[in-house]
């Protein structure tokens, strides 16, 4: 359960590193960047209430792999979106990443919570949520290295490449996102197999208790 609040936070914090790489690949105002972060973070609004109704339904095991699950997809969708250069392409896996993530918070908070023991009251989730903290600390660190690896050039640098030098710059600035998204996907479907094939204890609550858990967790973690 503590490498979801890694996985989450170390995600979340990759779009800062993003940001820079795909305005200066597509050439974008200010306004035009900063659309990735509306795109995820709509996606919590969106998609916050459905997902704790969704967990009523196939519970928090079943909430946390269908999270994990849309959350490897929306990776996968970076693939095609370097490889054709397409920024809404990019805008609409952003916002399926996120509503996957957003699925994993409202099924994996509650239910920490409720394996902790009632005496030690919301200690587990601060637990793991320092370990989300450490997420957010790496993925910097990690996405400079990978995703940054490749020079970015300036928009005026962009305008003096001939066609095969155009070319070759998009294809060698796809694939530094490309291959770390691929591998991030690869990452949360082994994570979401191991979940579906480890028993965990099946925890029932009254649908009242739910909905007052989820409403604290998704508020405490802003969506």
């Amino acid at each position: 359960m503590t490498s979801l609040f890694f996985i989450w936070g170390f995600i979340t914090c990759l779009n800062d590193i993003l940001i820079p790489h795909l305005k200066s690949v597509f050439t974008l105002n200010y306004t035009q960047a900063m659309l990735i972060q509306f795109c995820f973070f709509t996606a919590y609004f969106v998609v916050s209430v459905p997902s704790g109704y969704l967990v009523e339904k196939i519970d928090y095991k079943g909430g946390i792999i269908a999270g994990l699950s849309i959350a490897g997809i929306g990776c996968l969708l970076f693939y095609p979106a370097a490889g054709s250069h397409s920024y809404p392409l990019f805008l609409g896996a952003f916002f399926v990443l996120a509503s996957g993530i957003t699925l994993l918070q409202v099924a994996a908070n509650p239910y920490v919570t409720i394996l902790g023991k009632p005496e030690t009251g919301l200690q587990p989730i601060n637990y793991d949520t320092g370990i989300q903290f450490a997420g957010t600390t790496i993925a910097p660190y990690l996405g400079a290295l990978f995703i940054l690896s490749t020079a970015v050039k300036t928009v005026d640098e962009i305008k003096l490449l001939n066609a095969d030098e155009l070319s070759a710059y998009q294809a060698a600035q796809a694939a530094a996102v490309q291959n770390p998204y691929l591998l991030l996907a690869a990452v949360l479907f082994f994570i979401a197999v191991v979940f579906a094939l480890i028993k965990y204890p099946k925890l029932k609550l009254p649908k009242q208790r739910f909905r007052a858990l989820k409403t604290k967790f998704t508020t405490a973690s802003g969506l």
